[in-house]
C-alpha cells in the first residue's frame, strides 16, 4: 500500500490504486449529478401528475430498503474490484439505452421508472463493494484522509461542478445529460479494472451457509459492537432529521424567510460549501477527539445549527445555519464510514456498511413524511426544530459509546491489512 506522511499524520498516496479509485468515484459523481438534475426536468415534460413525478424519486429509495442488506452480503463474497467495474459497465450500458430511447422520443414515464429502480438496484452492491474495497488499497492509519479525499471530491463534482453542466448539455438535446452520465460509468469502470489488487483470502465459510445467514450475522456483530451499534442509531435519527429538513428547505425558505428562488439557490450553495470546508477538516478534528467523539462534537453543531434554522428568521442566519450543517455533515460521515471500516472484521465490512446504508435511506423518505405533517401542523420552521430534536436524540445515544473509540492512527497489523499489487 502507499502512503504519505503528513503534518497531521499519514494519508493515502495517489499511487497505488487510490488515485485512480478517486477520478472513478469523482467522474462517476459528476454523472449521476446530471442524470439526477435531468430526470425530473424530463419527467416534469412528460406529466403533471404531482404523485407520479414524486414517484420517480422515490425509485431511487425503494431498492436500498428491498436489496441493501442483500447488497452488503454479495459484496463480502465477491471479489469487489470485478463487482465495481462490472456493475458499472451495466450502469453504463442501461443509461446509453436509455439516452437512445431520449434521443428518439420514446422517453416514457415507466422507462423512468425502470431506469432509477434498475440504477439503484445496481448501487446497493456497488457502494457496499467500493466501501469494502477501500481497506484494500490505503492502510487502515490512512482510511480517514482516504475518506474524506472522495467524499469532498464527490461533492465537489456532484454538488457545485455539475449543476451549471446541466442547461449546458440540455440546449444540445434532452438525451444529452444521459449521454455523458453514461460516458463517465464506463469510463468509471474502465478506471476500477485496471486497479491492481491482490485482495484478502476469503474465510471459509461453513457448508450450507446462505446468504440470508450472513446477513444475519453482519446484523448480530453490529448489534454486539457498542460503538458501532451506537452510531447506526445514530445516523438513523440524524437521516430522519434531515429527511424533515430538506423536504420542506423550499417552503422553509421561501415562505418562512420570505426568500425568492434566489434565496433558495444560495441555501444550498452554502450547504455545499460547507461540506467541502468539512471535508478539509474532518480527519485533523479526528486526530484531535477520536472518531466517536468527532461524532458528538459534529452532532452537537448540527443541533445549534439547526435551532438557529428554526428560530432565527433572518436569511443570513439561515445561510450560517446551513454551512455549518454541511461542514459537520461531512466530519459526520467521513468519520462514521471510516469508524465502520476500521471497527468491522473485514470479512464483513460489506454486510456491516450495507447496515448502516439501509438505516440512512430509510431515514430519509420517513423523515420527509414526517416534515411535511409538522410543517402543516406546527408551521413551517416546525421540521427544523423536529429535526433538532432527533439530533440530540443521536448525540445522547452516542455518548456510552465515547470510550469505546479506535485510535486514529492504527499499529499496521497484517491481520487486518490487505495490500495492493505495485
Amino acid at each position: 500500500m502507499a502512503t504519505a506522511e503528513t503534518a497531521g499524520g499519514r494519508a493515502p498516496a495517489w499511487r497505488g490504486g487510490f488515485g485512480r479509485l478517486w477520478t472513478a468515484a469523482v467522474v462517476s459523481r459528476f454523472g449521476d449529478a446530471l442524470r439526477t438534475t435531468a430526470l425530473p426536468l424530463l419527467a416534469v415534460q412528460l406529466t403533471d401528475d404531482p404523485l407520479v413525478i414524486a414517484s420517480v424519486t422515490a425509485c431511487g429509495y425503494v431498492p436500498w430498503l428491498l436489496f441493501g442488506l442483500l447488497g452488503g452480503a454479495v459484496a463480502d463474497r465477491v471479489d469487489q474490484r470485478r463487482a465495481m467495474w462490472a456493475v458499472d459497465l451495466v450502469r453504463g450500458l442501461l443509461v446509453a439505452g436509455f439516452a437512445l430511447a431520449v434521443g428518439l422520443g420514446h422517453a416514457s414515464i415507466p422507462l423512468l421508472l425502470v431506469l432509477a429502480f434498475s440504477l439503484t438496484t445496481l448501487q446497493t452492491l456497488f457502494d457496499n463493494a467500493s466501501t469494502a474495497l477501500l481497506p484494500s488499497l490505503v492502510d487502515r492509519e490512512a482510511l480517514g484522509s482516504a475518506n474524506a479525499r472522495l467524499m469532498t471530491g464527490q461533492q465537489l463534482a456532484g454538488g457545485l461542478l455539475a449543476g451549471p453542466f446541466v442547461p449546458l448539455l440540455l440546449t444540445a438535446g434532452a438525451a444529452m445529460p444521459f449521454v455523458a452520465d453514461a460516458s463517465t460509468y464506463l469510463l468509471a469502470a474502465a478506471l476500477v479494472a485496471t486497479l491492481r489488487i491482490r485482495p484478502p483470502e476469503p474465510e471459509p465459510r461453513p457448508a450450507g451457509s446462505t446468504l440470508r445467514a450472513e446477513i444475519g450475522e453482519g446484523l448480530r456483530t453490529l448489534r454486539r459492537d457498542p460503538a458501532l451499534r451506537a452510531v447506526c442509531v445514530a445516523t438513523l435519527l440524524c437521516n430522519i432529521g434531515m429527511g424533515a429538513l430538506i423536504a420542506t428547505l423550499v417552503l422553509h425558505v421561501t415562505r418562512w424567510l420570505h426568500g425568492g428562488q434566489t434565496a433558495y439557490a444560495a441555501a444550498m450553495t452554502a450547504y455545499t460549501a460547507g461540506s467541502l470546508a468539512g471535508g478539509f477538516v474532518a480527519q485533523r478534528i479526528a486526530r484531535r477527539t477520536g472518531r466517536v467523539r468527532a461524532l458528538l462534537l459534529a452532532g452537537t453543531v448540527q443541533t445549534a445549527s439547526l435551532l438557529l434554522a428554526g428560530t432565527v428568521r433572518h436569511l443570513a442566519a439561515f445561510l450560517a445555519a446551513m454551512a455549518l450543517l454541511g461542514a459537520m455533515g461531512m466530519v459526520w460521515n467521513v468519520n462514521q464510514v471510516t469508524l465502520m471500516q476500521q471497527r468491522s472484521p473485514e470479512s464483513m465490512v460489506g454486510r456491516i456498511a450495507s447496515a448502516f446504508r439501509t438505516a440512512s435511506t430509510s431515514g430519509a423518505p420517513v423523515g420527509a413524511l414526517l416534515g411535511g405533517a409538522v410543517a402543516g401542523a406546527f408551521g413551517l420552521n416546525g421540521p427544523a426544530l423536529l429535526a433538532a430534536v432527533l439530533f440530540t436524540l443521536a448525540v445522547t445515544s452516542l455518548i456510552p459509546a465515547r470510550k469505546a473509540d479506535v485510535p486514529v492512527v492504527a499499529p499496521d497489523d497484517d491481520a487486518t491489512t490487505a495490500h495492493a499489487v505495485r
